[in-house]
């Protein structure tokens, strides 16, 4: 390769990473076209190494060499850690999910959870929904949404049938146990989520 070819192509890659650290480290397919690179160039980088073909339509650089939550943290940047991997992240179970629970705008393509690593089960919700009782936690040394405690605990009784009793039973006591719980909070987003009477019937006889 000539030496001014070579330059362009460093150039072009520093453009790639920097592109890539503005949006999370991933780009889709039209955002690299948007930097000048067609189909067989694109192609070619990865055949290289330079880029990695994270899914379908999304490339990212040294994405493998990730662990699965920063992973996940920057596949869904828009998405909420919800159910059990909220029970994990708040501290109501001790062991991570294999699978990560998020919650998801319903109108996001399904073709996002196309793949076979790391495992994602979404949940689709409308937008305003999606955002009520979000705030952020660290996922490895990423920060990514999710549901407080009591949003959080709404939703397990909700799907309440996707959770292994033994894991619903927990995160109830451990709610209970919480001192700084907010139980008028909690009554707003039962409302919310139409589970006022189990929220009533499981938790508010022990209140």
């Amino acid at each position: 390769m000539g030496e001014g070819k070579q330059e362009k192509k460093t150039a072009l890659i520093e453009n790639i990473q920097a592109e890539m650290e503005r949006n999370g480290g991933l780009l889709r397919t039209s955002q690299l076209y948007e930097l000048h690179m067609d189909y067989r160039k694109i192609q070619q980088f990865v055949e290289e190494g330079i880029l990695e073909r994270v899914k379908n339509g999304c490339y990212g650089m040294g994405f493998s060499n990730l662990p699965e939550e920063e992973r996940v943290a920057e596949l869904f940047s828009d998405g909420v850690l919800c159910m059990e991997s909220a029970l994990f992240y708040q501290g109501y179970i001790s062991v991570r999910p294999a699978c990560w629970h998020i919650a998801v705008d319903k109108n996001t393509s399904k073709s996002r959870f196309k793949m076979e690593y790391p495992l994602v089960q979404p949940y689709y919700a409308e937008p305003e929904v999606l955002k009520l009782g979000v705030e952020k936690t660290t996922v490895g040394s990423k920060e990514m949404w999710i549901y407080n405690k009591e949003r959080m605990i709404c939703d397990c009784l909700k799907f309440e049938e996707k959770l292994e009793r033994s894991v619903m039973q927990q995160a109830l006591l451990m709610y209970l146990r919480e001192p700084e719980k907010d139980i008028q909070r909690l009554m707003e987003y039962a409302r919310e989520r139409k589970v006022t009477q189990k929220v009533q019937n499981r938790i508010g006889v022990w209140l």
